[in-house]
């Protein structure tokens, strides 16, 4: 039998952990050398074949849940498998048109596309689909209106662009007519567009320090409008879709598991923290089980990527689910994905 060692294991050993491993992630349950002897792939009878997954749980491939039972992969068996012996597989022909043509028909702003994503994500995979937004202050502003609606009340109508709108409802120091807020809104649209959120802010607070009394009517009125409008909260949107897809598989088969993951989506902090990370990053990454706190407690997985223009990254997309999820069929479509969501940005 192989002696894995450090070194990397043999050809044979590989092809009968890759079986043990599809094995799982098919049935959900341990693996015996018996099932896998049956293939009849590897020439070995099963008392050789339970030698040699003896050996990767010797060295961190496997491990065995209860004495006397089949093995199932650890962390580190899923990242080897994923690193060398997953087949090279490409999103099918059917699946790649079946996404565009739901990009064409269904997306027409910046807001349609990432929540068209999130759904295609979840639809196609099964399991729970997750994407990070862009930070608002990151989004380049395009037009600012302001529509009275009563007495002090004004809502003010954010389009930034790619045509991302966002709306609020504020209050001013005194009420304001029409005609005036229509004078703020080109105001600050000819002096502001094309800048980012945060750029903004920074020059609003910059003519606050100036002396204002040097400063007429309409720019005090514009600059405490937009100080209100823009806000300074920069934290990202996260999307979800698909949360009751993964209730019915076999790891959240206890309460305790479920209450988890209901309350990870309730906080979603640590998944954004993890989404986050992922921005410095160049193509899929795969975040499997002990590899951190949270798909630890849920033997989760996370396989995200990227996305954005040519001049920046945006945000982060991924499939979150069980670990003993289908990473050839996952991996790929994560990737296409977050090709085409750059692409339909890039273009807009």
């Amino acid at each position: 039998m192989g002696n894995f060692g450090r070194s990397k294991p043999s050809e044979r050993d590989s092809q009968i952990l890759r079986d043990v491993i599809h094995t799982f992630i098919e049935t959900g349950e341990p693996v015996s050398s018996g099932s896998v002897a049956r293939s009849e792939r590897h020439g070995l009878c099963a008392a050789s074949i339970r030698n040699v997954m003896a050996e990767m749980e010797e060295c961190g491939y496997l491990f065995q849940p209860h004495t006397s039972a089949g093995r199932v992969p650890t962390t580190a068996g899923y990242h080897y498998y994923i690193d060398s012996l997953m087949p090279n597989r490409e999103v099918p022909a059917q699946d790649r048109q079946y996404i565009r043509e739901h990009f064409d028909e269904s997306v027409s702003r910046v807001d349609d596309c990432l929540g068209m994503a999130t759904h295609l994500l979840n639809d196609l995979s099964k399991q729970i689909g997750v994407l990070l937004t862009p930070h608002i202050g990151d989004a380049t502003l395009k037009a600012l209106y302001f529509v009275r609606l009563s007495g002090k009340k004004v809502l003010c109508v954010l389009e930034s662009s790619g045509g991302v709108v966002e709306s609020r409802e504020i209050e001013t120091m005194a009420p304001l007519q029409r005609d005036e807020l229509t004078r703020i809104s080109n105001f600050l649209t000819d002096n502001f567009s094309g800048l980012t959120l945060r750029v903004i802010r920074d020059r609003l607070l910059q003519m606050m320090r100036e002396d204002r009394n040097e400063l007429d009517e309409l720019v005090r009125n514009a600059i405490s409008l937009a100080q209100k409008a823009l806000g300074t909260d920069d934290t990202p949107c996260l999307l979800v879709e698909g949360t009751v897809s993964v209730i019915g598989q076999p790891e959240l088969s206890d309460v305790p598991r479920v209450k988890r993951l209901l309350e990870t989506f309730a906080d979603k902090a640590e998944l954004v923290q993890m989404l986050n990370q992922i921005l410095e990053s160049r193509g899929p990454c795969v975040i499997i089980g002990g590899d951190s706190d949270l798909t630890s407690d849920l033997d989760f997985s996370l396989v995200a990527t990227t996305y954005g223009t040519s001049e920046r990254t945006l945000g982060t997309l991924g499939i979150f689910g069980p670990s003993r999820m289908s990473y050839q069929r996952v991996v790929p479509l994560v990737t296409y994905l977050g090709e085409t969501v750059s692409e339909v940005l890039e273009n807009d």
